[in-house]
């Protein structure tokens, strides 16, 4: 099994020493998983989600009403010998639902199953908000680099314009040689603003992520679980990537949905008790003696509902749901193909980075003695100030190809254990760090919570805010002089 690392070599050009404080990429994804809006948003989501689950157990239970009225009979009718003038009546009501055709079990099992899909999407938020983060934090390091190699670049062409300069003073170079240098100077000059303006965009999406500034941020540990083909990569996909365990759990909760829909033809039954208590303040039959002016009265029973004929209402309803049930199986298949297209093609794109980190490598190496070799031939007048300025422009290039290479295999590496379900909280470590949120919990919390009355705290926005946080700049840390090969 490959395990894939970024060389710090190359990026000691944006880091230069090590510092005393230092941001490692473990620590910028808890900042995200603990501070992430988006991430935040997803867990509340699936907390109302949870709800479902409740809100159709609740159509099985037991309901009780209190009803009561206050009446004054203005006119009462002339053959009514026994009317009051007021009447007071009020009294508690009692439904148990015994059977309904089976559409509050199927409902729980629809809702219970959409709750297991919506925590699949949970994982795919995490992996997904996890993938943005690794690929942000891997640009800034990359812009660190690319800043450090451009100012090089610069500082570089600006002495060779200084050399070309006095060697065309003392007639050793002809004029066409420094404007050689100059035009390369001015161009160099350009690809470092450029190259800032790149680095101050991955900062702001850093912070925009994480909820921090990014500060020395280190070069990132190697990806543990990289897969040793790319068939091994999609069987594990194929099990655990979590929009397709979510696809599966949709597809199972729209099966219920049809049972649901089709009991709406089949008898229900339910048992039913009530109580009432009248006052007619002695106004019942003129107020007259012997007649019961206050009374009590109770009654229950037995509720037998048989559809007959609802005008094809729940034919019409169930096939409605195999419809629904159909598309989300092709969307099964649909997601089964995306996973393995994303999976195998992820594969591929850190192959190739891999293998162009070993070519960029090697190219380096070769313009480097290169590079050093016409400096040799240009100093007893074999080569000229543009070889000079070629070989220096090659170098820069294999430079840059290889710092952009190891950013690409990294953010390919982790993209890939996404799509196999390995990018998650837990397979990071960050259950270490003690902020795992586990959506089962609140699951637990509430189920059974049958209290009309229950509620949970005003809502309010736990992500923090960027306002405070300072515009970034392209600045990147000192950085000394070598010829070491990056």
């Amino acid at each position: 099994m490959k395990r894939l690392a970024i060389s710090g070599s190359v990026l000691a050009l944006a880091l230069g020493s090590a510092p005393a404080r230092a941001d490692t990429l473990q620590e910028a994804l808890t900042d995200a998983y603990i501070n992430n809006p988006t991430l935040e948003a997803a867990r509340a989501n699936q907390r109302a989600t949870d709800e479902t689950v409740q809100i159709q157990r609740a159509q099985g239970l037991p309901n009780v009403n209190a009803s009561g009225n206050y009446i004054e009979f203005v006119k009462n009718s002339p053959n009514s010998f026994t009317a009051p003038e007021r009447r007071l009546q009020f009294g508690p009501d009692l439904s148990i639902p015994v059977y309904n055709g089976g559409a509050v079990r199927n409902g729980i099992k629809a809702a219970k199953e959409r709750v297991e899909a919506g925590r699949a999407d949970l994982r795919a938020t995490e992996s997904a908000v996890f993938s943005q983060v690794v690929a942000a934090y891997m640009d800034v390091l990359r812009g660190q680099a690319l800043v450090a190699l451009s100012a090089n670049q610069v500082d570089v062409l600006t002495v060779n314009l200084e050399a070309t300069s006095d060697r065309f003073e003392i007639g050793d170079l002809t004029r066409t040689d420094v404007a050689q240098s100059e035009s390369r100077l001015a161009v160099a000059q350009g690809d470092l603003q450029t190259a800032r303006a790149t680095l101050i965009q991955a900062r702001e999406e850093y912070i925009a992520l994480v909820g921090e500034a990014p500060t020395d941020l280190q070069p990132p540990p190697p990806l543990p679980g990289l897969p040793a083909t790319g068939g091994v990569a999609v069987d594990a996909a194929l099990e655990n990537n979590p929009d397709l365990v979510a696809a599966r759990e949709r597809a199972r909760a729209a099966g219920f949905d049809v049972a649901v829909a089709g009991s709406g033809r089949l008898p229900s039954v339910s048992l039913f008790a009530g109580a009432d208590y009248t006052d007619y303040f002695d106004t019942l039959a003129g107020g007259a003696g012997g007649v019961s002016q206050r009374e009590t009265t109770a009654n229950a029973g037995v509720q037998l509902n048989i559809p007959i004929f609802q005008g094809g209402l729940p034919a019409a309803r169930q096939r409605q749901a195999q419809a629904f049930e159909t598309a989300a199986l092709e969307q099964v298949i649909a997601t089964e193909r995306n996973v393995i297209a994303q999976t195998r093609s992820l594969y591929s794109n850190w192959q190739a980075s891999l293998a162009i980190i070993e070519s960029s490598q090697a190219a380096v190496d070769a313009a480097t003695l290169s590079l050093e070799g016409v400096r040799a031939e240009n100093s007893i007048g074999n080569r000229t100030i543009l070889d000079v300025l070629n070989a220096e422009q090659e170098l820069l290039s294999a430079r840059v190809q290889l710092v952009t290479a190891r950013r690409n295999a990294y953010v390919a590496g982790f993209a890939l254990l996404a799509a196999m379900g390995r990018a998650e909280a837990r397979d990071l470590g960050l259950g270490d760090e003690g902020v795992l949120y586990d959506p089962l919990e609140n699951y637990q919390r509430v189920s059974g919570r049958v209290w009309d009355w229950d509620r949970d705290p005003e809502p309010i926005a736990t992500s923090t805010s960027t306002v405070t946080i300072p515009a970034p700049t392209a600045e990147i840390p000192a950085i000394e002089e070598t010829s070491d090969t990056p």
